[in-house]
Parts: C-alpha cells; structure tokens; sequence
C-alpha cells in the first residue's frame, strides 16, 4: 500500500537523482529584464526560471542545428490553400510523391468551403528539407505557407 510517507520518499530519491545530474550556475540579469522574463514565464505556465531557460537553450541550440544545411532535422510545412485556384492540389501532390522519402506524413483539413490546411510532417537534412518547403510554399494557390523545424531524426525503433 502507498502511504503519503512513501510517495514523499519516491519524491525525494527522484528530486535526489535529478539534482545529481545538473549544474548549478548564477546569471547577473537586469531587474527590468528579470521582470519581463517572469512576466513571459508566468504567462507560459513555468513554474521554475531555471525549466524556462532550459528550454530557450534547448531551443538556441535547435535553431543553431537546423542553421548547418547538413544537419538532420525533423519539422512541419504547413500549407493554406484554395483548393479550386487552378492545379493547387494536384501540384502538391505532384511534388509530394517526388519528396517521398522526406514526408513521413501528411493531414489534409477542409477549413470551410474554399480553404484547405495541409500538414506534411517533413525530415531530412536541413538543406533539403528548407528546399522541399521552398518548393511546395512557392506553388501558385498557396495563400499560406510555413517551415517549422526542430533537430532530430526519424528513425527506426523497437517498442517492447
């Protein structure tokens, strides 16, 4: 049975082992720019600073990755459309089934009765992922259209 003792205690050993594996470090910060920063944190939800700057360092890093056209990226090109505006539709599926091995998914949302939202979940290197995006965006019909990457890979794994 899990007594409120126990859970404290399970707590302790993770907050324990999590502790273990960071470094502590001090930031001089001006107190108008700590305000603000508390204000944007507050707003996002963090509870803690410190979960609030691992994330902006986890995302610096990313966008340094995705920068170097070599680097393995993962990302979304996200595309408005109307779907009556000349070949817009079968244009992009054209380009879709040349891109094969870089679009590992596609969603295709009816908005309303003239627009089309197309989500292509998109990986490979930066280089050619920024390529693939540059030629589905500049397709004549797309209203809209937006490359959102992150670094990473998609690769084959096992689930037990």
């Amino acid at each position: 049975m899990r007594t409120t003792e126990n859970v404290l205690a399970e707590h302790a050993t993770i907050r324990t082992n999590y502790m273990d594996k960071v470094t502590r470090i001090g930031v001089s910060i001006e107190p108008e720019l700590l305000k603000e920063f508390d204000d944007l944190i507050g707003k996002k939800g963090y509870s803690a600073r410190s979960e609030a700057l691992r994330d902006l360092i986890r995302n610096a890093l990313a966008e340094e990755t995705w920068r170097i056209d070599t680097s393995d990226v993962v990302g979304t090109v996200n595309l408005l459309y109307e779907h009556e505006k000349g070949n817009v539709r079968e244009r992009l599926m054209e380009i879709q089934h040349l891109h094969h091995s870089q679009i590992s998914s596609s969603m295709h949302v009816h908005l309303n009765a003239e627009q089309c939202l197309e989500v292509l979940v998109v990986s490979g290197k930066a280089g050619d992922v920024k390529r693939l995006s540059n030629e589905l965006c500049s397709v004549r019909g797309i209203l809209q259209g937006k490359l959102t990457m992150t670094a990473g890979s998609i690769g084959s794994h096992l689930h037990e």
